[in-house]
């Protein structure tokens, strides 16, 4: 799929998304997901609207267009700054903008974006709406359950019926609170607990709207669980990125009925080729796409020597394929393997 999908098919795509991750999510890691699986939904890193309009960044949109369907996740709290960003980014052809109010670390606190905004939905509604009416592109929310001390019982319905009213029709919803003082971004995916039935029953109370469910996902069989509960998608996060061939490569199959058989771990490293080979003709280094490979063989036999090889030697500014074919020999002979 290399082309922008139509709306019905970017609803069905969010069935199984992997979540916007900073650091992680880039044009690299996309591309090598895309050829894990062709349906699951996949989101840039977050981009800050102050750094497309007023810094000129518009870099920071590039994507291959093998990764349709793909979402660009934006920061903000300005609506016209938004709005002119999402207008730059449906330009670049995303097949939908996504607004963050999730993200509780301190740099975006300090921006006035991210979880810090569920404490002022209007705001969040003008910004939504804003965008909306500045472009073509759907335009969707992440956020928290609740920050601090509010009760997501309470907040929750109430925010979602704020962004429905402003236009929003598709949320992801990380089932965890966010604490914006004294917990570390780390922390916040980690110790606020998880409330999954709260997210349930917000798919109850408003049935017209498409919620995905995120948060402690680390695997297929639990999003079938959260599927079957009654979730329409399930956004997965560090689980795709540390394992991503547990999660992704039989995800076609398994949540959108696929019948073409996947890709094997070896066979997605060739399909890579090209596309590092591509990469490094353009100027660029090895480890900045191997970096989002050291994962691919977790689990098996070899696979510390895999890592090993190409976080040693893929650094290098003369470092080429011949790294990638120095990793795989551990996960390829599995009697040298059990040594390394």
């Amino acid at each position: 799929m290399n082309k922008k999908v139509e709306k019905s098919d970017i609803y069905r795509a969010a069935r199984l998304s992997v979540a916007p991750m900073m650091d992680w999510t880039d044009r690299h890691c996309r591309y090598l997901h895309r050829l894990m699986s062709k349906r699951t939904l996949l989101y840039t890193e977050m981009v800050t609207a102050p750094a497309l309009v007023r810094g000129g960044a518009r870099h920071l949109l590039r994507f291959d267009p093998a990764e349709h369907p793909v979402a660009v996740q934006l920061g903000g709290s300005e609506p016209k700054e938004l709005a002119e960003a999402a207008r730059m980014a449906a330009d670049e052809g995303y097949d939908e903008i996504n607004l963050n109010i999730g993200c509780p670390s301190d740099r975006v606190q300090s921006g006035c974006f991210g979880a810090v905004l569920m404490e002022n939905p209007a705001l969040v509604a003008d910004c939504v709406a804003a965008m909306i009416a500045a472009q073509p592109a759907e335009v969707t929310v992440k956020c928290r359950i609740g920050v601090d001390d509010q009760e997501p019982a309470e907040i929750l319905p109430a925010f979602i019926e704020t962004m429905r009213g402003a236009g929003v029709r598709r949320m992801a919803i990380h089932a965890r609170k966010a604490w914006l003082q004294g917990l570390s971004p780390k922390e916040n995916r980690e110790i606020p607990p998880l409330d999954y039935q709260l997210v349930y029953q917000m798919k109850r109370d408003f049935p017209d709207m498409h919620l995905s469910i995120n948060g402690g996902v680390s695997s297929l069989n639990e999003v079938e669980t959260h599927l079957a509960a009654c979730m329409d998608g399930v956004m997965i996060g560090r689980a795709a990125y540390h394992t991503p061939a547990d999660v992704l490569l039989d995800a076609d199959q398994r949540i959108f009925g696929e019948t073409t058989p996947p890709l094997d771990r070896f066979e997605v490293v060739d399909a890579m080729r090209p596309y590092i080979a591509a990469h490094l003709a353009e100027g660029g280094r090895l480890h900045q796409v191997a970096r989002h490979m050291l994962g691919l063989f977790a689990g098996l036999p070899g696979a510390r020597g895999w890592r090993r090889v190409l976080s040693e030697q893929g650094h290098g500014a003369s470092a080429g394929l011949e790294v990638i074919d120095a990793a795989l020999e551990p996960v390829r002979d599995p009697h040298r393997a059990l040594a390394v």
